[in-house]
């Protein structure tokens, strides 16, 4: 029976391989730094695929405004309305208002159920693709106790899929493959390779780039627009990419974004830097979703569901490490103690080399003070 399941697994990614190149399949856009973004490829308008919700700023439930139909259409793709028909008015009604209330609380905001600067700011943001409730259950904000909140008084907010799916104890050595269509470099693959021990160096699971993409039990790949699984890409910025939860194992990317692979993002500067997307931040949060996890309404942590252009977040937050631990455990390798605290050790880098040089700067005064 196992045989007989892994050949239509294989079967059904050929179909899904073949109808996703009749009209979606482009090579994607890699940039070793947001400066060599050529003009050719920033959009006119800069704000992104929604920038029509920009003059949808102050409305509220009882009016009647142009585009309130494609901002419902936004909040039935992410979960938070429940109509099957997807046939919305340019009302702003009882049921907008209750899922702008939602998303409201899931981002932290002022829950007032009107759309403010703020919320609208947060619409705005790329993100994710997977939906931040399914199946009409939201457990983004949540608040449950977390673990460790008698040490820490922390509250936990990550979330899981539906039944909570997670890779069998039996697989604890996860291979993943790269649709060989798209021709990665070996930089690219190796930012993929960077993500997943993001996730290792926490948990018993360890990653390892398989020889046969059909056989790996991860598969990543970059599309455009509809490319056969039902969740259709929309171009630069908007949503980035998606991921299924296990154990289905894909991983596809916008193959239309412009994605930054050796450069840590750390100046915004330049016509670039409103379209460019740190291709390892995005690759951490989707392999979150591969091994089970939802999204969490703490800011800080990876699974958060959006991300600005031109910002890079690829360090696990106590948040996320908590929700995988709780699926999985914790690696036997590492008792919690190594290296800097959650969230600090991206940014620490170039502190500790400040840190490093004013000591050694210390030192020498003193040596030459005692010389004299």
């Amino acid at each position: 029976m196992n045989t007989f399941h892994h050949k239509l697994n294989i079967i059904l990614i050929f179909i899904t391989l073949f109808s996703s190149s009749i009209n979606s399949f482009s090579l994607p856009h890699f940039f070793p730094n947001i400066s060599s973004i050529p003009p050719s490829l920033l959009p006119n308008n800069t704000a992104g695929t929604w920038d029509a919700f920009h003059k949808l700023s102050g409305c509220h439930s009882g009016q009647h405004v142009p585009d309130i139909a494609k901002l419902k259409n936004y909040f039935h793709y992410f979960g938070y309305i429940r109509n099957t028909t997807s046939n919305f008015t340019d009302e702003f009604d009882t049921t907008l208002e209750s899922a702008v209330k939602t998303y409201q609380q899931n981002f932290n905001l002022n829950a007032t159920g009107e759309l403010d600067e703020s919320t609208m700011n947060q619409i705005l943001k790329p993100r994710c693709g997977v939906a931040d409730i399914v199946n009409g259950a939201t457990t983004m904000n949540s608040g449950k106790p977390s673990p460790s909140s008698t040490i820490h008084n922390t509250v936990a907010h990550y979330s899981f899929f539906p039944n909570r799916p997670r890779w069998p104890a039996r697989r604890r050595n996860l291979t993943y493959g790269f649709d060989p269509r798209n021709q990665l470099s070996d930089d690219v693959k190796r930012v993929f390779a960077n993500a997943f021990n993001r996730w290792s160096e926490w948990t018993p699971l360890t990653f390892t780039e398989g020889k046969n993409y059909f056989r790996s039990d991860l598969k990543i790949g970059f599309y455009a627009g509809d490319h056969g699984d039902g969740e259709e890409f929309d171009g630069v910025l908007g949503t980035l990419a998606h991921a299924f939860a296990p154990p289905r194992g894909l991983l596809h990317l916008d193959s239309d974004e412009n994605w930054i692979v050796n450069d840590l993002i750390g100046s915004r500067s330049g016509s670039g830097a409103v379209t460019a997307m740190d291709l390892e931040s995005v690759a951490v949060h989707e392999i979150g979703h591969l091994l089970g996890l939802g999204h969490s309404s703490v800011e800080d942590a990876i699974m958060f569901p959006t991300i600005s252009s031109g910002e890079r977040k690829v360090e696990l937050d106590r948040d996320d490490v908590e929700g995988i631990q709780e699926l999985y455990g914790t690696n036997p390798d590492n008792n919690g103690t190594m290296g800097p605290s959650f969230g600090e050790r991206e940014m620490s880098r170039g502190y500790c080399d400040s840190v490093l040089l004013v000591k050694r700067m210390v030192l020498i005064v003193g040596l030459m003070l005692l010389a004299s």
